[in-house]
């Protein structure tokens, strides 16, 4: 669906997050360079970013792909980059949030080193915040309000309704959502998950490939920086 969203709204920069790309749980060198191979500009990941050892060596290496910036320091991979793209540069962060996810250092303090480090180098600053609970995803956004284009949520799945712009100037949503099957449960086969909740016993999940969507979001930003809009992109594949 990338190439006819590219013609259709023309964005300068395309970041996805590849979280849960290797078959519902975390992402692979293959997968990786399946969604660079098809015009991404950046990948960030979440709490399952070193679910497969085989692409310890590609988040070293890669530095188009990104892990939360407040896992361990002597982690593979990187929480922060830059891309450009027609002479703009966007810095591109990516933190997780520490309400029930593990992260040894708090989102807001790492948020605080890396716009020092980023100052000079990026024209507009991209922060992906993967979080368990609303409550630390929306602090952060208040948090980050006019020192950041824009702030968005990633984890669990399902698009919010609360997408605008803060009064400084940043773009916000809580959860943006998922590219996968709307006719699972956040990406399950719904049988799958029924049984798992009806039983509490150990059931195998599978990938669903019911009505599948893709959930986005579309930011518009001025030269200063600031966001000016944001808007959802929630497209069945059908249409």
């Amino acid at each position: 669906m990338l190439p006819t969203l590219r013609d259709e709204h023309q964005p300068d920069f395309v970041v996805v997050n590849g979280e849960n790309a290797a078959g519902g749980l975390g992402i692979t060198r293959k997968t990786a360079q399946e969604i660079l191979g098809v015009g991404v500009d950046a990948i960030t990941l979440g709490n399952h970013a070193y679910r497969h050892r085989e692409v310890y060596e590609y988040l070293d290496n890669e530095p188009r792909i990104l892990r939360p910036a407040n896992f361990p320091k002597g982690s593979p991979g990187r929480g922060h980059t830059v891309v450009e793209s027609n002479g703009i540069r966007l810095g591109v962060i990516n933190l997780s949030g520490q309400v029930f996810l593990d992260a040894v250092r708090s989102p807001f303090a790492e948020a605080d080193a890396l716009l020092s480090e980023l100052r000079g180098s990026a024209d507009a600053v991209l922060v992906d915040m993967h979080a368990e609970v609303t409550s630390e995803k929306v602090a952060l956004g208040w948090y980050l309000d006019g020192r950041v284009t824009a702030c968005v949520g990633t984890h669990t799945h399902v698009p919010t309704a609360d997408a605008r712009v803060l009064p400084g100037g940043t773009a916000y949503i809580s959860d943006v959502g998922m590219t996968g099957p709307r006719g699972g449960v956040i990406g399950v086969k719904k049988e799958q998950a029924i049984e798992r909740f009806l039983t509490l016993t150990q059931v195998r999940f599978e990938t669903a490939t019911e009505d599948p969507w893709l959930n986005a979001v579309l930011v518009e930003a001025g030269s200063d920086g600031r966001a000016t809009s944001i808007r959802q992109l929630l497209v069945p594949a059908d249409g």
